[in-house]
Order: structure tokens, then sequence, then C-alpha cells
């Protein structure tokens, strides 16, 4: 099982317990006096470490549209938030995150205003096995994405003239195991839920 390193100081366990812990969004197993980090006695061995780092984020597009000033700015809008999620390789070791989040506020059926983000974060992913990568990409990347995207959405609709709108956190895991299981429907011959 591969240990976790996130920008250069690796991971440190709790405590000494065989048990399986996740830290940093990969499992670890932690060792007992006389097993190794990979389970293997002492000696044997290290598997190799599984190293997440962000090279750079940005924000790739920001749009904020205010049609509802001044009129609607000390209304209760309804608030819809979209996610979108877009992970691609750029080499063999770096990837580009994409998390896009469309927030739409409508008063009495009026839009109030409506905000559009697109932010990308570069990892660099070393020693991921391949069958793990999809989950770092589309639930650990996004889930670094998300602090820095939130506070851009909460400053532009505040710069908007309106109170700053503070997302919820999204539960990433959740929305990979619903995009996964959509495209097994999809593959099976049903439409997607």
């Amino acid at each position: 099982m591969p240990r976790c390193d996130i920008g250069g100081s690796p991971c440190q366990p709790r405590s000494s317990m065989v048990a399986p812990r996740a830290f940093c969004g990969v499992s670890v197993f932690m060792s007992n006096p006389g097993v190794g980090p990979n389970g293997n006695p002492q000696g044997g061995p290290e598997a190799p470490l599984l190293r997440i780092q962000i090279v750079g984020q940005y924000v790739k597009d920001l749009s904020f549209e205010n049609p509802g000033a001044p009129g609607n700015m000390t209304a209760r809008p309804q608030i819809d938030l979209g996610v979108d999620l877009q992970a691609k390789r750029l080499d063999a070791e770096r990837f580009e995150v994409e998390l896009k989040l469309r927030v739409s506020a409508k008063s009495d059926e009026k839009s109030v205003f409506l905000l559009e983000l697109a932010y990308a974060g570069l990892f660099m992913i070393q020693n991921a096995p391949e069958e793990i990568l999809q989950q770092i990409l589309l639930i650990d990347g996004p889930h670094l994405l998300f602090p820095f995207a939130r506070r851009i959405v909460a400053d532009a609709v505040r710069d908007g003239g309106m109170p700053p709108l503070m997302i919820e956190p999204i539960a990433f895991a959740s929305l990979y195991r619903a995009r996964i299981a959509d495209g097994q429907q999809v593959r099976a011959g049903q439409p997607p839920s």
C-alpha cells in the first residue's frame, strides 16, 4: 500500500496500529515495531512513495452577471449551485484538474445574479497506481482546490453588492460515486439517474 506525501512533507501516522487509516486521501498502513511501513518485515523493500503536489492553481474563467442590481440587493434569493469536474493528463506525471461552479440566484423568478467560475489546479502525481489515479484526480484534487474557489465566489458576490455567499463543503467522493454509477447504468443500457 503506498504511503502519502503532499507538498514535500510526508504524512505522519499518529499511532502505531496495523489498521489502515486515511491520511491525505490515501489509505496508509501504519507499522508495528518490527514491521515496515509497507507491511513487510523491517528491512524489506519499501513501497514507492505516493506523492501529490499542487504545482499551481489558477482561474481559467470567471463571469459575474448582476442584472438585479440595485433593485434586488436586499432580497434573499433562491440559490442554485451546479458543479462539474474535469481532469486531463498533460504528461506522465502532470495533470490538470478543473472545478467548475455555476451559481444562479433568483428572487420572484427574476435573476439576481449569475456566477460561473472555472478554477483549475496543476498537479504532479508520482507513483500512483492507475486503479486509484481517477479517484485522486476527481476526489482529492477538487477537495484541495475547493477552499480557494469558494473564496473567489464569496468575494465576487460580495463585490457585486450582496452579502458574501459561503458555499457549503462539497462531498466530492459522493459526486465521484454517482458519476461511476451513472456510467455503469449507461453501459448496461439504462438511462442515467
